[in-house]
């Protein structure tokens, strides 16, 4: 059984603040977005943990091994570079899903993300170090079959953009509905997944419906751990020995 500590990062009142005195410019707003991940995934994988940036304004990050006072610490170090400010909420669960839902419900619960008076709000709970396992968190990193060979180096940029994103739409809603995982792209043709503890069989099923759905075909390592580094770096291992013998699933 996994037990995943999931983290939602949400930037307080930044809708209004995007156009207060008046409308910001884009290229700004993007910067500010893009180097606020960068700090995040600093300030949290310092710690072992992974951040991922799905809408930037929200961000999702495992946190397993993370106490209240080190989410703390990572606030204020936001509050101390940014002209905006975040909230945490954070839950734990054996499904990811489930953990992202009561993290969703701890900010949610403290006012809206536009409401001016719901600042830096941190809430929730972490796994408490006596019931903490070796393999508490499971990571799949799937990655596309021959994507420099089938259409980085044959094909235009854009077309192997539109390639790889459905392919990684149609993993990340398939993960998320059929076996409770939370799946985000994080470059290249990379995509990674937290999960419950799924199985062989249940990691050939979403390659092959990936597969069926969108005609992207896929390898994924799986790796397990204690923190969430740890187990990234397992399921990178085991997607090298995918590459190496030519097989689909491989675990560490």
């Amino acid at each position: 059984m996994t037990n995943a500590q999931i983290t939602l990062v949400q930037i307080d009142n930044y809708g209004p603040w995007t156009v207060t005195p008046e409308p910001r410019r884009e290229v700004d707003l993007q910067t500010l977005q893009s180097r606020l991940y960068a700090d995040l995934s600093q300030l949290i994988g310092n710690r072992e943990g992974y951040v991922f940036f799905t809408r930037f304004d929200n961000m999702v990050a495992v946190t397993n091994g993370l106490s209240m006072d080190d989410h703390a610490l990572v606030q204020e170090s936001i509050g101390n570079r940014y002209p905006v400010t975040v909230s945490l909420g954070v839950a734990t669960g054996t499904s990811p899903v489930q953990a992202l839902a009561d993290a969703t419900d701890q900010l949610q619960d403290a006012g809206s993300a536009q409401d001016k008076a719901r600042r830096e709000i941190l809430r929730g709970r972490t796994i408490d170090e006596e019931f903490r396992t070796d393999d508490d968190i499971q990571i799949a990193h799937f990655d596309v079959n021959d994507m420099t060979g089938n259409f980085t180096d044959e094909v235009n940029a854009f077309d192997s953009f539109i390639h790889i994103e459905q392919g990684y739409a149609e993993l990340m809603k398939y993960m998320r509905e059929a076996h409770d995982s939370l799946s985000f792209f994080v470059g290249g043709d990379n995509v990674i997944a937290v999960c419950p503890k799924l199985d062989e069989r249940e990691y050939q099923d979403a390659i092959q419906h990936v597969e069926e759905t969108v005609e992207v075909e896929l390898k994924v390592g799986v790796g397990s751990g204690r923190v969430p580094q740890d187990a990234g770096m397992a399921a990178k291992h085991a997607l090298e020995t995918c590459r190496a013998d030519g097989s689909r699933v491989e675990f560490q």
